[in-house]
């Protein structure tokens, strides 16, 4: 089916930019603010317009979470809703985080991914990358069943990595309730202070499991070899 044309003006901004991403951009390629405005001359809030396609299920990576792009750089990811068919690209009825709101959830959560555990600024494991904090609208299902959105704070890495991700509320309290008593005390320990201190073994079996497999070979043989095995 032949797309409409994205200068076509009985479209409005939010559906010609995306038919200009398809059609001219194409996914996986990088685009500029002057491309965008070069192709909507006079056009007010265009990039406005299109941040509103994230609503519609399109992933429009920046900087923030593609750090191999410049400030002024985009990279047009993944295509979401066809917006310009008849009956989709209606408003959705999230509302913007203010600035203040913002502030409030990322105190709230500790200052820190709630995915990942990674603090704003902390650098990433094996990287120059810092991470940046931000929140994202999280699906999360009832235990009655409904399903809710709730806001969230995130690193770059693991908003990205989460988008379309439901965290099941009604599965992890049943798992909770199914704890013994000393386990049930261990984790209203860990939920008390919004934590958990790995004992250094643990953090010796995760390094292990991030090394190559060569690496992972000579392990097992310094293990063997203390063993006698």
């Amino acid at each position: 089916m032949d797309l409409p044309s994205w200068t076509d003006e009985k479209f409005g901004t939010m559906k010609r930019a995306a038919l200009w991403l398809v059609t001219v951009v194409g996914e996986g390629n990088v685009f500029t603010k002057a491309d965008l405005r070069e192709a909507f001359p006079g056009t007010a809030q265009i990039d406005r317009r299109m941040r509103d396609l994230r609503d519609h299920g399109w992933r429009i990576d920046t900087n923030r979470e593609d750090s191999s792009l410049e400030s002024h750089e985009q990279r047009f990811v993944l295509q979401g809703e066809p917006v310009w068919e008849p009956g989709k690209g209606r408003p959705k009825s999230s509302v913007a985080i203010t600035a203040t709101q913002r502030r409030e959830i990322i105190a709230k959560d500790g200052n820190f991914c709630r995915s990942c555990g990674i603090s704003g600024g902390q650098i990433y494991a094996g990287t120059y990358e810092a991470a940046q904090l931000d929140i994202a609208r999280r699906q999360v299902r009832r235990a009655d069943g409904s399903t809710e959105v709730e806001l969230v704070t995130e690193c770059n890495r693991c908003r990205v990595g989460g988008r379309g991700l439901t965290s099941d509320l009604g599965d992890v309290l049943g798992e909770v309730r199914r704890l013994g008593q000393m386990e049930r005390k261990l984790l209203a320990g860990w939920v008390a202070k919004d934590r958990r201190d790995f004992s250094d073994l643990e953090r010796l079996w995760a390094d292990y499991r991030s090394l190559p497999e060569e690496s992972r070979e000579k392990v097992r043989q310094e293990l063997a070899l203390k063993d006698g095995i």
